[in-house]
């Protein structure tokens, strides 16, 4: 039986979502959960393996068992050896699927927010969950940016060197950026996105916020094809898997 899961985690004192040898990750304890309840090991497939401090607020997985189990009792179980392992980690919903669903390839699209806290005060409760940047920015100017990046690019300017996507050219659906009280939201949506693009995106954009960029800037930036051109990779802390759409 194949399993198809909905997680939450917190990425703070995580290593990313993919196992590591030297340190906790969202799949480790995701495997080690579903063997304390099943006696089966099992490798816990995502849709997108977040890098170490990004958040999930709905990360879609997918796992086989040779049992079929009531998905309410996965869930439970789940969590339950989840919070005895003291993981950051949670499952929100469990649900049988077919055999020909896949985590990753089966998605048609994938969204991130990113929150960004604009104040002169630092911030306590959002620590490590949010940039904070205590210069003002020009959400005005940063929408205008925004504009130039949507559709399909060539967006090596934004890609991390250790990128391992075959190709630098993505399609771009969605960069919405609203304010909401004393934080800056960027809603991000594609099929699929090119290591740190996002986060790329954002410390570019907010240079444009802060006035080291005007909004055109952006354009010729992403026209250069260099990643020297753009601006540094945003904190992890403010990124967050959102959505996956299948």
């Amino acid at each position: 039986m194949r399993y198809k899961i909905t997680i939450e985690y917190d990425g703070t004192n995580l290593l990313g979502w993919q196992k590591q040898l030297d340190g906790p990750s969202a799949q480790d304890f995701l495997e080690k959960a579903v063997l304390a309840f099943s006696g089966q090991s099992v490798e816990v497939s995502s849709a997108g393996r977040t890098d170490a401090g990004v958040h999930a607020i709905a990360q879609i997985a997918h796992f086989d068992i040779d049992t079929k189990l009531d998905c309410f009792r996965i869930r439970e179980a789940m969590n339950a050896h989840l919070r005895s392992m003291e993981a950051p980690v949670c499952i929100l919903e469990a649900e049988e699927t077919s055999d020909d669903f896949h985590s990753r390839f089966s998605a048609k699209e994938r969204g991130y927010i990113y929150r960004i806290l604009n104040r002169r005060a630092p911030t306590v409760l959002n620590k490590d969950r949010v940039w904070w940047v205590p210069v003002y920015l020009d959400i005005n100017k940063m929408q205008q940016a925004a504009k130039y990046l949507l559709g399909n690019h060539d967006f090596t300017s934004f890609r991390a060197a250790a990128c391992q996507a075959q190709s630098p050219i993505k399609t771009l659906d969605v960069l919405n950026i609203t304010s909401v009280g004393e934080e800056i939201i960027f809603v991000v949506e594609a099929k699929s996105f090119l290591h740190h693009q996002v986060r790329n995106i954002v410390g570019t954009l907010k240079l444009v916020g802060d006035g080291s960029l005007n909004p055109d800037d952006v354009k010729t930036i992403l026209e250069a094809k260099d990643r020297s051109q753009a601006g540094a990779t945003a904190p992890a802390s403010g990124l967050y898997l959102n959505k996956v759409v299948y």
